[in-house]
């Protein structure tokens, strides 16, 4: 804990200076991000004057030009480097090493900021990080063994500046989403630490009020953050995490409701990590993971569903539910398991499926109905993820967007919402999620988009059978003949390592761990795609390409099998009538032994399922080499309650 000043007062508040006691130091509040800021190589990077932020790295020195340093084509590198992460870097390593250099280090470049930038110079957002950071930093400093002491006169330049700063943020908080929390996160833990920038608790009351009205309206009520980003829905629930275990530690009573909205937020970060413990990258976002968020919320909200997943099966309880649905925020989980059975967690099978509006602001992508797939510990079938924020030519910010750069089809090679620079100008497209059919062993998802671009309607359903594999139905229903591709993004390792093949009845494509089928056969190949792990990262993956032209009609039928490279296709089959849809699987079950028949309607009636006739409005069946019935499932009957046919859940 810091000493107090005496002598400060809070006329802060109203632009005086105030005084500074040099005793003075931060009271030590929780960091959510201190694990992410340990690395020594940034640390002795930062030494030497020199910062790599989105894969670029820039020689700057300790007396940085602030104002003008940066690269022209991409205002990110400042806006990050600005917000000196890497002073929690620096203060590890002096933690680790009591190596005064990285302590002075950090006073040059804070003094240096202080000299030469004008408070309120800079975005809002940005300088509510910077504020965090140097109070993170400062105390990590003050706090280890052996910390001298700021040098003489640095206390009162950094309280001074902060005053200022939180005094300037006050005055120009953002009015909502993600920028908003930040800014006030920022004034909350300036209030924690500093008691002396706050006499009359005045900021402290303020910025708990903000916070909760902020989660409020950036967490949707199912849980999702209203940009609809699965990135900047970690980044706004760690703030409100980050706030709940201050609060906690400060005694502090946060208002009624808070828990139960973090707790929704929390449930969709549960079921968004794929089982390999990453997020995919929906949106602007980009992937890793956050599996130390919900060790921290399982701990706070006393949930140990969300500790389980945090330590993929070490501690806590399974969540009791493994498919999960986020209408408002329009995303669909579907998940073979949480690791109980004989699967380990980080092996079972994932897909999430995107159907909803566009993030608030200006972070969605031309995605409606993408899906994302995972399984035996890695992802199959990705997001590209954002890149880049920069709209300079190439603009590579534009394909990343782009509907060709998703899971979904295109029509006429067009996004299914135009594109323009920053938010959409004009219509977008619209997703309607019709609806989910459970049964024993099966999960059906069905998800409806149109675009202002073409008159065309793409329905696409979304079958998981057994736990084991997937089935994707897209219907493309037009006036006119139209050019129809199907893409899968595939991990960017697989290039060289994917063939396809079009065969009579089927086009086969077999990658490490994934096969996928698709009948009719269509015109397929090979494309170059991207694949962005982070910020300005792009690597090259490969892309199936699924070509279907001169047609009003279409449906594509995609069987997608978590397969070893040797082990041998399933077959597919499909017999469709205007009323149903009859899929027949060869080579399913253990060993490739069994024959799965899997069919579906729009509403209730009969479907011929192999050696059973059922009326439903979806239902599979399993035979096994003797014909005999070995498990089935239905969907939509008198009966489906009671699966009177047996089944596996």
């Amino acid at each position: 804990m810091g000493t107090r000043s005496a002598s400060a007062r809070p006329g802060v508040a109203d632009g005086e200076r105030p005084r500074v006691d040099e005793r003075v130091r931060p009271r030590s509040v929780f960091c959510v991000i201190a694990d992410d800021h340990r690395d020594r190589a940034v640390a002795e990077a930062a030494c030497a004057g020199r910062f790599v932020h989105n894969g670029v790295s820039l020689e700057l020195g300790l007396e940085p030009d602030w104002r003008s340093a940066g690269l022209a084509e991409d205002k990110e590198w400042a806006i990050e480097w600005a917000k000196f992460y890497w002073g929690l870097d620096l203060a590890h390593a002096f933690r680790e090493t009591a190596e005064r250099r990285f302590l002075s280090a950090w006073e040059r470049l804070v003094r240096s900021w202080i000299h030469t930038v004008a408070v309120g110079s800079d975005a809002s957002h940005a300088a509510g990080r910077r504020i965090q950071n140097w109070i993170y930093a400062w105390d990590a400093f003050a706090s280890a063994p052996g910390f001298p002491g700021l040098t003489p006169g640095m206390t009162t330049a950094v309280v001074r500046s902060l005053a200022a700063q939180v005094r300037d943020l006050r005055g120009r908080l953002t009015p909502e989403r993600n920028h908003r929390t930040v800014e006030l996160y920022a004034l909350f833990i300036a209030a924690l630490a500093l008691p002396e920038l706050d006499g009359d608790r005045a900021l402290l009351d303020f910025t708990i009020r903000g916070l909760h009205e902020n989660l409020l309206t950036d967490m949707l009520p199912d849980g999702v953050h209203r940009e609809r980003s699965t990135h900047y829905h970690m980044i706004a629930l760690r703030t409100f995490l980050g706030a709940r275990e201050n609060a906690r530690r400060f005694g502090l009573v946060l208002p009624a409701g808070y828990d139960e909205r973090l707790t929704r937020a929390c449930e969709f970060a549960l079921h968004c990590h794929r089982p390999d413990g990453d997020i995919p990258a929906l949106s602007d976002a980009d992937r890793g993971s956050y599996l130390d968020l919900l060790a921290l919320a399982g701990d706070l909200l006393v949930r140990p569903d969300f500790s389980w997943a945090a330590t993929l099966g070490g501690r806590g309880r399974p969540p009791a539910d493994r498919h999960a649905s986020f209408p408002l925020g329009g995303y669909f989980v579907q998940r073979s398991g949480w690791g109980t059975g004989s699967t380990p967690l980080r092996e079972e099978r994932f897909l999430v499926l995107d159907c909803g509006p566009l993030g608030d602001g200006s972070h969605g992508h031309s995605d409606l109905l993408s899906v994302e797939i995972a399984a035996d510990g890695r992802p199959l079938v990705l997001d590209p993820g954002r890149y880049t924020y920069s709209e300079a030519d190439p603009n590579w910010r534009r394909w990343f967007k782009g509907t060709a750069a998703h899971n979904t089809v295109t029509v006429d090679g067009l996004d299914q919402t135009p594109y323009s620079p920053g938010k959409p100008r004009g219509p977008v497209a619209r997703g309607v999620f019709v609806g989910r059919c459970q049964a024993p062993g099966l999960d059906i998802l069905v998800g409806e988009a149109t675009s202002p671009c073409y008159e065309v309607v793409h329905v696409r359903r979304v079958v998981f059978v057994a736990d084991e594999y997937w089935i994707i139905e897209d219907r493309l229903h037009g006036e006119r003949s139209h050019r129809y591709d199907l893409r899968f993004h595939l991990a960017p390792e697989f290039w060289g390592q994917t063939a396809v093949d079009v065969g009579q009845d089927s086009t086969t494509v077999r990658a490490p761990g994934l096969a996928l089928v698709v009948v009719p056969p269509v015109r397929s190949h090979l494309e170059e795609g991207w694949v962005a792990p982070s910020y300005g990262v792009k690597v090259p993956a490969p892309v199936i390409s699924l070509v279907a032209e001169g047609q009003a009609e279409m449906t594509f039928l995609t069987l997608l099998v978590p397969l070893a490279l040797t082990a041998p296709v399933p077959a597919l089959h499909a017999y469709a009538t205007d009323a149903a849809t009859v899929v027949e699987v060869r080579g399913t079950g253990p060993g490739g032994r069994m024959r799965d028949w899997i069919g579906w309607r729009e509403s209730t009636g009969p479907l011929d399922l192999g050696p059973l006739r059922l009326r439903a409005v979806a239902g599979w069946v399993r035979q096994a080499e003797s014909g005999a019935v070995v498990t089935s499932g239905v969907a939509g009957s008198p009966e489906a309650g009671r699966t009177p046919l047996g089944g596996v859940a």
